[in-house]
């Protein structure tokens, strides 16, 4: 059983494309119970944040599943599979692990180095293990990645560029306004990215912020946090006071993870037409799909800043030293997680070889008393004592140098030897398989759903 990862993020696809494919958190189960009746699946996690949506899949055939996750995608999005080909991007075993740690390194984010994505990661496992489709790989999986991501933040100075999206957005917003200190912000939302941007709002000395949200009671809890945790003056604020609210503010952040649009023309228009001078409004629009209409960008008076700007900002980058560093760390840490996995697939093998001998000891011993029947219990079980110490030492070296051995690359082959030498059974203790060589494959395969659908017209390698 290996990990398959189909994704598609801000690096292979336009925000138009990303919002069609986002899942939210009604759409998550629903889709990982899809995933789990296929009959190559048989652990399921999906991550998705404002700029990426991933799968993470335990399977048993590479091209079944494959083609099974694409054709969920597929119905889930509407987008032809071409089109989502041409978007997509597979990685497969060690490198399913490796772009998964990167991701909690910040690496793969719009804003290299950004936190929260460690946060999101913890959410999607959370979500799979509260739906009983993580088990022991993904677990396994999932852990490591949140250590390493906590590993580069605190060994690396990769957060300097910026701690999130929202920071890089309310930076466009002072571009336009000025700085905020002083200035009335308006939260829409009051999940995670709403927390971050009432801490951000408050760091950039705002004063007074405004929290919208459909659950006034959520809002309410945000507004307090703002109050109580950074100082800052809060107000809990009706969903159909929202025009209301738009027009006391200066700077509008919206996160909602809405299905459709939130903030309409309507809303906007409203809003400016109560506006008391002619300051602009700045509308960030970290909501995917997008929160706010199309059209209000029109707007004069208006400055929407939305996934689209943040992808083309050049602060989204990270110094290249401390860049250099997290990569150096996810490539440690990939090596002790590999390592790890190939001594837990060489586990069975010795337990098989551990119980064969316990099988011919108690035999032998069985065997024993047939010939010797009047053989006292008091040296029956010194003879017992002493032929279990004999083959506890045997075994001993063999079976801890193969786990060493097994650590190192290719050394399933050891296993797949013992299991030769000493005619092992493949029921007596399921042996994991060794993992597929992907070199191959990967050339000619991964980022490309038509290898799974042939008749499809083109493939894509992000």
């Amino acid at each position: 059983m290996s990990v398959l990862l189909v994704g598609i993020s801000h690096r292979s696809a336009p925000v138009s494309v990303l919002e069609k494919i986002a899942i939210t958190e009604t759409d998550r189960p629903k889709l990982t119970d899809k995933m789990l009746a296929s009959s190559h699946v048989s652990e399921a996690m999906i991550v998705s944040t404002c700029n990426r949506i991933e799968v993470y899949a335990v399977v048993d055939a590479f091209h079944p599943a494959l083609g099974e996750i694409g054709e969920l995608l597929t119905k889930h999005s509407g987008l032809p599979l071409p089109e989502l080909t041409k978007h997509a991007y597979v990685r497969y075993a060690e490198a399913a692990a490796e772009h998964l740690f990167a991701v909690a390194s910040g690496l793969d984010s719009m804003v290299v180095g950004e936190q929260q994505v460690l946060s999101q990661i913890r959410a999607a496992y959370a979500a799979s293990d509260a739906q009983q489709a993580a088990g022991r790989t993904l677990h396994e999986l999932a852990q490591h990645a949140l250590r390493v991501g906590k590993r580069v933040h605190s060994e690396t100075g990769i957060d300097r560029a910026g701690a999130s999206v929202v920071s890089v957005a309310l930076d466009r917003a002072r571009m336009v306004l000025g700085p905020l200190a002083g200035r009335t912000a308006l939260v829409l939302g009051a999940g995670a990215m709403g927390g971050l941007a009432v801490a951000q709002l408050a760091r950039g000395g705002a004063a007074q912020i405004l929290v919208v949200n459909r659950t006034l009671e959520k809002a309410q809890r945000l507004a307090n946090t703002a109050t109580t945790m950074h100082g800052v003056p809060a107000e809990a604020i009706e969903m159909d006071r929202l025009a209301e609210a738009m027009a006391a503010a200066d700077v509008v952040v919206t996160c909602t993870g809405a299905v459709g649009a939130v903030v309409t023309l309507a809303d906007v228009h409203r809003a400016l037409a109560a506006k008391t001078g002619s300051e602009e409004l700045v509308i960030c629009d970290l909501g995917l799909p997008r929160d706010v209409d199309h059209a209000v960008a029109g707007l004069p008076g208006v400055t929407v800043i939305d996934m689209e700007t943040l992808q083309r900002d050049p602060s989204a980058g990270a110094a290249a030293d401390d860049t250099a560093a997290a990569r150096t760390i996810v490539a440690d840490e990939l090596a002790k997680y590999l390592a790890g996995q190939r001594m837990a697939e060489v586990t069975p093998t010795v337990a098989a070889l551990r119980q064969m001998a316990a099988d011919v000891v108690e035999a032998e011993l069985l065997r024993l008393d047939s010939r010797l029947p009047g053989l006292e219990s008091t040296e029956r079980d010194e003879v017992a004592r002493t032929v279990r110490r004999v083959v506890d030492k045997l075994l001993h070296a063999p079976t801890v140098r193969v786990k060493q051995l097994a650590s190192t690359p290719g050394g399933d082959s050891y296993a797949e030897a013992l299991r030769e030498l000493f005619e092992l059974k493949p029921g007596a203790a399921q042996a994991v398989a060794a993992p597929m060589e992907i070199s191959a494959l990967q050339g000619e395969l991964a980022d490309d759903f038509t290898a799974a659908h042939p008749g499809d017209e083109q493939g894509h390698t992000a």
